[in-house]
């Protein structure tokens, strides 16, 4: 599907000036530091367009190991936005024209005439001016664009693909870091078998949107995907919920299917399989090994063709040495795992995470993140990871008094140390020096007051320290002045 991507010359033939060729012998480096002496004709003046060629090149190389045509562009979407360094880069299918608006840039897809009109958009910070050099890269990338649209309407996923998944308002698998990378190398290589796979990670985190994933990028993809919270399942309907349930086997009973027979063909997720009972799990054990389902009342098992995906926010291996989970049933679903890190594990993506979000509410109002809230969003742990990050953006989008987001506009539980120091002193303007012998202060009380210690922890001297100490900036200025006098003479009645 991506072989044509693997040519490395094609960036430098969407670029280059026309009657301008390569070398048949000419290649192209993937750490993007190609010298302009590989391109025939290549003017010395024209180290621009080279540069947009090279780094366009990287690009598609990149591309080129991946095999589902979505992932293919998710992935182009993001090598691009880190590119030309935009808020955020997406297909579209607007009747917008193109051109810039404001600090959105839309560019139409040179792809043939389809339902919609295709298009690239980038979204840049309000402060930011968008430059020739920039333009020039988005317009050779619309070309790349073009050609991967072309892609997913051959395999039938344009436009129905266009849009990345929500599910329930939940965030797409975005990020860098290497965490979230190992995360998406290995829902590649899950997706195409039919192996029962568990997902294991703390409440949102984004499990579900794991199994999701998973689910599109499999053979069962045109099948249903059915979701099953365990938890929210009541102990004496478990059975007639999963496996259906036979007509007239009661009173006023219909028959109907149950959740099995519903992912025929398609993929069951079972969302917190550690709150199952004994019995359930029994019973979920029987079907899960013989891919077969007996109804509540029937006298016959029906065969079912679903591949099965697990989840649990707590480690199935503890509570299997606490007697608390079946291990037969562990065995049967720990073939192929999947751990999804929490957010203070991959911190370098809660910006990335953040900006995404702001996007998504761009319509109804435009935010942009203040260097205050940027620091107390990164130093807060998210017990809640990616759901409690995207509620506290929409608390944000809700409440905020500006076109910023800023410290004032956080919940006081993300803001922690930030609201009882930070806050206060930003309000008071107050100066390094009353900085210094808070941290001073508080240092010394963490060392039990040994200020030699103390000293070793803050990698100043002890006559530093003490200058600190005698600072009290909660104080009024003229007692300060005072107190600063008499210690400075107290020091050089001691030096005599």
């Amino acid at each position: 599907m991506t072989a044509v991507l693997r040519d490395t010359r094609l960036a430098h033939r969407l670029v280059l000036p026309p009657g301008t060729h390569l070398e048949e012998g000419a290649n192209v480096r993937r750490d993007a530091r190609v010298p302009a002496q590989t391109i025939t004709g290549a003017p010395q003046r024209g180290e621009a367009r080279c540069a947009t060629a090279t780094a366009l090149a990287a690009l598609t190389t990149g591309l080129a190991a991946v095999r589902e045509p979505r992932l293919v562009r998710e992935r182009f979407e993001e090598q691009l936005r880190t590119l030309v360094n935009a808020s955020s880069v997406a297909f579209r299918t607007d009747e917008e024209g193109p051109g810039e608006q404001g600090n959105v840039v839309r560019l139409d897809l040179p792809a043939s005439r389809m339902a919609g009109r295709p298009q690239l958009e980038a979204v840049f910070e309000p402060t930011r001016r968008v430059d020739d050099r920039t333009r020039q890269m988005l317009a050779a990338a619309a070309v790349i664009a073009g050609l991967l649209v072309e892609i997913e309407r051959a395999h039938g996923r344009w436009p129905l693909s266009a849009g990345r998944s929500t599910v329930d308002g939940a965030a797409p698998l975005i990020g860098s870091s290497q965490a979230i990378r190992l995360v998406r190398e290995r829902i590649e290589r899950i997706a195409p078998t039919d192996f029962t796979v568990l997902i294991e990670g703390e409440s949102g985190t984004g499990k579900e949107l794991v199994a999701r994933q998973i689910h599109e990028l499999s053979r069962r993809r045109k099948g249903p995907f059915v979701a099953v919270n365990c938890a929210a399942i009541v102990e004496t309907l478990l059975e007639a919920e999963l496996f259906g349930i036979e007509d007239r086997t009661a009173t006023g009973v219909r028959g109907r299917r149950g959740k099995f027979e519903h992912a025929h063909q398609g993929t069951l997720f079972l969302d917190e399989v550690s709150d199952l009972s004994p019995a359930a799990q029994a019973k979920l054990l029987r079907a899960i090994q013989d891919l077969s389902i007996e109804r509540v009342g029937g006298s016959g098992s029906r065969r079912v063709d679903t591949r099965i995906i697990v989840a649990t926010n707590r480690p199935l291996l503890e509570m299997v040495e606490h007697g608390r989970f079946r291990l037969d049933l562990y065995y049967r679903l720990n073939g192929v795992d999947v751990q999804v890190p929490p957010l203070r594990r991959r911190r370098e993506d809660i910006l990335e995470l953040t900006r995404y979000f702001l996007e998504r509410h761009r319509t109804f109002r435009s935010l942009v993140l203040s260097v205050g809230a940027t620091d107390a969003l990164v130093a807060y742990d998210w017990p809640g990871n990616v759901r409690e990050l995207e509620r506290v953006v929409e608390r944000a989008v809700a409440l905020a008094d500006s076109n910023s987001l800023e410290l004032d506009d956080l919940p006081p539980a993300i803001l922690g140390g930030f609201s009882e120091v930070i806050l206060p002193s930003v309000r008071a303007r107050d100066s390094m020096r009353a900085w210094g012998s808070r941290y001073a202060r508080l240092m010394l009380e963490r060392c039990r007051n040994n200020k030699r210690q103390t000293c070793r922890a803050l990698g100043i001297s002890y006559h530093t320290l003490q200058s600190y100490l005698r600072y009290h900036p909660d104080l009024p200025a003229r007692v300060r002045a005072v107190g600063n006098q008499e210690g400075a003479g107290g020091l050089r009645q001691g030096r005599a």
